[in-house]
């Protein structure tokens, strides 16, 4: 090995030595109460981050469940096939959002996940994972935690709700998510093509292109593209059923 590929080596090495400990992200997908050795031992088990571009898949359906991957940058969809062989939108993940929680039961992935963007994820290997938790109670419940997140979130949207209800409900909850990893709640940027929107709500793209327009009309939003600005929540949370008026 030459000179600079062993410098080359060392660097990578050093900087994959602290994941968890540097990112700007630990406090949304690992527990905010662990010390720091705890965190150093989780360090340990994070392998490096993998870049995927559009298109690319973290994992497709029926692969066996070896980890848990952590969004590191971009933007990720999961779906699935139905019967008719059409694709069907389950869900979006965002930085600091896990994916592949759905493998842990039946030991493989129900859905397939795939980049919508030059993203990418931090690897976490379940059973390392497993017996690490197993050692650090606020890791074993955040995992609880972020199990229980993903099947209320899994929960079937209600057929009876209206077009104009259901994209207020996507653009809340992207914003409230957006706000959370501390990026603004009102200047979004839809990095999932409308379409992809359009399959995820059960709706048809004309309709959520009509659905935008008339929010726009209403000087609730503006539109540039992909990029939508939110001027007017309060509106936007009165279309939504829920209890005290917020998004469900």
């Amino acid at each position: 090995m030459s000179s600079a590929t062993g410098q080359a080596r060392e660097l990578d090495l050093r900087e994959l030595k602290r994941v968890c400990s540097n990112c700007s992200l630990k406090e949304l997908c690992v527990p905010m109460g662990l010390n720091r050795g705890e965190v150093e031992r989780l360090d340990k088990v994070v392998e490096a981050s993998r870049s995927l571009h559009n298109g690319d898949h973290l994992f497709r359906k029926g692969d066996p469940m070896r980890s848990i991957y952590a969004v590191r940058s971009g933007t990720f969809k999961s779906y699935v096939i139905n019967r008719d062989g059409e694709e069907q939108v389950i869900g979006f993940h965002l930085p600091g959002e896990l994916v592949g929680l759905d493998a842990i039961h039946p030991d493989h992935h129900q859905c397939s996940v795939m980049a919508l963007d030059t993203a990418s994820a931090c690897i976490m290997p379940f059973s390392q994972l497993s017996e690490l938790a197993a050692s650090i109670p606020g890791l074993q419940r955040q995992i609880m935690r972020l199990l229980s997140k993903e099947i209320s979130s899994m929960v079937p949207r209600a057929a009876d709700t209206t077009a104009e209800e259901r994209m207020s409900g996507f653009l809340l909850d992207l914003s409230r998510r957006l706000g959370e990893r501390g990026y603004s709640t009102s200047d979004l940027r839809l990095s999932m093509p409308r379409k992809d929107v359009a399959n995820y709500l059960r709706l048809a793209t004309e309709t959520v292109s009509r659905v935008l327009r008339r929010f726009q009309d209403e000087g609730w939003i503006e539109v540039d593209r992909r990029d939508i600005r939110i001027v007017d929540s309060t509106a936007l949370k009165s279309m939504v059923k829920g209890d005290d008026g917020e998004a469900q």
